[in-house]
């Protein structure tokens, strides 16, 4: 768990502890509107029947379009042999995708004899139960945005992903768990037509220059002793040419921190608000007009958030000039003044359900912000204690963007 100064208490953290709804609670036995519900109430009972059979789960999964193959791919290979540490994943994933999803799956589970939801007989099978307004499809205006609502990302690469990741520090505890969210965000952000570039364990100094050079593109000198490094498909080796800048810059801050910024491995605080000053738009700026993105996992406070009861009820061209604050999206793992979690095994909640999402919904054209909602949702309803509601996280969004940021796969 990220802790502010650097504190971590547990060493492995699994996301489905907790007490879920009886089979014949009022939540089972909602409808349509109630599948998503009936999954996370029955999660424990869903995971124990699943587990005898994992690999045939996914299979049949796949094969009805409940999952994606490269969801299939990632799953099949997550945790080696931890079969309950791919299932939660598996239930994740699907409780991500929403309604429909969820509902596809329960018809699934109940027509293989793996397990039997409590649902009236009436419920209509997947295929007469989605509407046109179900979330897992996307809508008919997204797919007609106007190229003037959108940010034009035609440049190949796409843009640049600078992950700044600090593991070992010299005082603060080991970030342990924070290698598997730079793997998954290379990945990701790889398949999706991004230069990822890597700098690791670096003090606030370091991080401060390594921004400024970025800012600016300066003189590549500058970067001499930062070991910055370049994602080749297998791992991270030597730079592979000056870095330069596409249509869109996303940066990505796995660290310690508290109120206000995050910890260089010297246990020296850099603002958050200090590094964004840093990329604001000037004449000469190259990301002038561009969508600047920061996705900072890291603590914003010391302790965990609580849960409260949820009611839940089934039923063309530039402006002559831009504001220097313009085009700037910040998501925080966490709100101001809380923890946020993350698994030594596994990684952390907030960039692990990131790039799940980025994963399937980029390939449905969702543009970013919509895609920071279902990641909100996703790890609000996580518990981090065995009483619920006793260690919760929510994610925060921040933007400043003037028009949609719509990844697209790179299918080069």
């Amino acid at each position: 768990m990220e802790t502010c100064r650097g504190s971590e208490t547990g060493s492995s953290l699994s996301c489905d502890a907790g007490v879920f709804a009886a089979p014949d609670s009022p939540a089972s036995r909602s409808g349509m509107g109630g599948a998503k519900a009936a999954v996370r109430r029955n999660k424990v009972a869903i995971m124990t029947s699943v587990c005898r059979d994992p690999g045939g789960v996914l299979d049949r999964s796949v094969a009805c379009g409940v999952i994606t193959q490269g969801e299939h791919r990632r799953l099949s290979s997550t945790g080696g042999g931890d079969v309950r540490g791919r299932v939660i994943e598996l239930l994740d994933c699907i409780l991500m995708k929403g309604e429909g999803s969820c509902h596809a799956f329960l018809w699934l589970l109940q027509a293989d004899g793996f397990f039997t939801p409590h649902v009236p007989a009436s419920l209509p099978p997947p295929d007469r139960a989605r509407s046109p307004v179900d979330t897992d499809a996307p809508s008919h205006d997204r797919k007609r945005r106007k190229q003037d609502d959108a940010y034009p990302l035609n440049s190949r690469p796409t843009g640049l992903l600078l992950i700044l990741n600090n593991e070992n520090f010299l005082t603060q505890p080991q970030r342990g768990g924070t290698q598997q969210d730079v793997d998954s965000l290379a990945g990701a952000y790889s398949g999706l037509g991004f230069r990822v570039l890597l700098c690791q364990d670096q003090t606030r100094d370091q991080m401060t220059q390594v921004l400024n050079f970025f800012a600016t593109l300066g003189d590549l000198s500058e970067l001499q002793g930062l070991r910055l490094q370049e994602w080749s498909g297998a791992g991270f080796a030597a730079l592979q040419g000056p870095p330069s800048h596409g249509d869109a810059f996303f940066c990505s801050v796995l660290s310690h921190g508290t109120q206000g910024g995050v910890y260089g491995v010297d246990g020296q605080l850099l603002s958050v608000n200090d590094m964004l000053r840093t990329f604001r738009a000037t004449p000469w700026s190259p990301l002038r007009g561009k969508p600047k993105c920061f996705l900072i996992q890291a603590c914003r406070g010391m302790p965990l958030q609580r849960g409260t009861p949820e009611h839940l009820q089934t039923d063309g061209f530039e402006p002559l000039t831009l504001p220097q604050e313009a085009d700037f999206l910040v998501a925080f793992a966490t709100v101001d003044g809380y923890a946020s979690v993350r698994s030594v095994r596994h990684g952390s909640w907030f960039i692990q359900s990131l790039c799940r999402q980025l994963e399937d919904a980029c390939l449905r054209g969702e543009d970013m912000l919509s895609i920071l909602l279902r990641v909100n949702d996703d790890v609000s309803q996580k518990e981090a204690c065995l009483q619920p509601g006793g260690g919760k996280q929510m994610p925060e969004v921040r933007f400043t963007l003037r028009k949609s940021l719509v990844l697209k796969p790179n299918h080069t």
